[in-house]
Order: C-alpha cells, then sequence, then structure tokens
C-alpha cells in the first residue's frame, strides 16, 4: 500500500528543476513540487507527498491530523516512512 503523507517545505532547493526539502517525519528528503505550479510552494508551507512527488498542498492543521491517523495505521506508516527515508531525489 502507498500512502500520500504530509511534510512541511524546509527550503526551496533547485526552483529551476521545481526541487524543494521537505521535513517528513523527521526525514528531509527532496521532493519534485511541479505539480504545485499553479499554486506555488514555500518554507513553512505543507504539502502531501506521494512517490518523491508534492501533490497538494495543505495546512498544518490538516497535516497534524493526518500525521495523527497515519501513525495509527502501524507498519503501513512506518513502511512509508522508510520508502522516504531510502528515497534520493537529486
Amino acid at each position: 500500500m502507498c500512502l500520500g503523507i504530509p511534510g512541511e517545505v524546509v527550503e526551496i532547493v533547485d526552483a529551476g528543476r521545481r526541487l524543494a526539502k521537505v521535513d517528513v517525519a523527521g526525514v528531509r528528503r527532496n521532493v519534485n513540487y511541479c505539480l504545485l505550479d499553479d499554486v506555488g510552494v514555500a518554507p513553512g508551507e505543507w504539502v502531501l507527498v506521494h512517490v518523491g512527488f508534492a501533490m497538494s498542498k495543505i495546512d498544518e492543521a490538516e497535516a497534524a491530523q493526518a500525521l495523527a491517523s497515519l501513525r495509527t495505521m502501524g507498519q503501513v506508516y512506518a513502511d512509508e516512512v522508510r520508502a522516504v527515508a531510502e528515497s534520493r531525489i537529486e
């Protein structure tokens, strides 16, 4: 099972390539935000991340609620965080 997981944008790494560093459950990885060109992203904002892409923007309250729900899923949540930790987008 694959999930979208909330992450906080920490910095824009490469605006030309649409790469942002995002903190997902304490793991910081680059994600591509090209799917959000119409709304843009900035440090401090929250996005829903799936397979290395920021899929949508969410607010901090939505992120907290989603993370709380995901944590109740046990191993599925742990697997998703591990997948993020093992991913590399350079």
